[in-house]
């Protein structure tokens, strides 16, 4: 296992699209619901337990070995939102790209072969985890922290928001990032012996609601 690996995994300048996407704080900020410092990071906390647990469950048993094609279907199950399922394969699509360019494999390529319009991100974050020779864990991680990161480095953008704060916030969250990689991890594992039903479905209403508002605005700073 190479630490630098997953270095390179976790970087925010790795290709793989995440850069135009806000993870719904876009919508929090013009619906008021983030504001400043405070509310990004209640924002953060609830996205981390929610979206941030399923995807990086999600990763974990990618990385573990089970079958793709189940966990991308207990991936669309868990998403109801079309604009999420479709901004998820996007991203999945750009990560795949960027996979196969820096740990070629022929699990990959297979994969993105039975999946040309994209597996759900996380899926193709845990075979990607794989490939690096990195784990369970480490996908988790990478998971759970795009899923605070990502809005964190958004709001930055919207609101102006000094990136010491933006950075203090998800320092807060570290010690909750680690309970829900250790959660994911955990769930993970069940699902080698219980099927994909033991995947965590924490559920977000809130951001689903925001994600199908937000795909309809004529103008936008994020595509998601």
């Amino acid at each position: 296992m190479s630490r630098s690996a997953l270095l390179v995994l976790a970087d925010g300048r790795f290709p793989a699209g995440g850069h135009a996407h806000s993870g719904g704080a876009e919508a929090a900020v013009r619906a008021g619901r983030i504001t400043g410092a405070a509310s990004l990071e209640d924002f953060a906390r609830g996205r981390l337990h929610t979206a941030g647990l399923v995807s990086a469950s999600l990763a974990a048993a990618a990385a573990l070995g089970v079958d793709p094609s189940a966990l991308d279907a207990a991936a669309d199950a868990r998403t109801p939102s079309p604009a999420l399922r479709a901004v998820a394969r996007r991203l999945g699509r750009q990560l795949m790209r960027a996979a196969r360019a820096t740990w070629p494999s022929p699990e990959l390529d297979a994969v993105a072969a039975e999946f040309p319009k994209g597996m759900h991100q996380p899926v193709v974050l845990g075979l990607l985890a794989r490939a690096a020779g990195l784990g369970a864990v480490d996908a988790a991680y990478c998971a759970a922290y795009e899923s605070v990161g990502g809005p964190a480095t958004a709001t930055v953008r919207l609101l102006s928001l000094d990136p010491f704060d933006a950075t203090a916030v998800l320092a807060r969250l570290a010690p909750e990032l680690d309970r829900v990689a250790d959660r994911a991890v955990e769930a993970a594992r069940r699902v080698l012996d219980d099927g994909v039903e033991a995947l965590p479905a924490a559920s977000a209403p809130l951001l689903e609601i925001d994600a199908e508002a937000h795909a309809a605005w004529p103008a936008r700073l994020f595509a998601s």
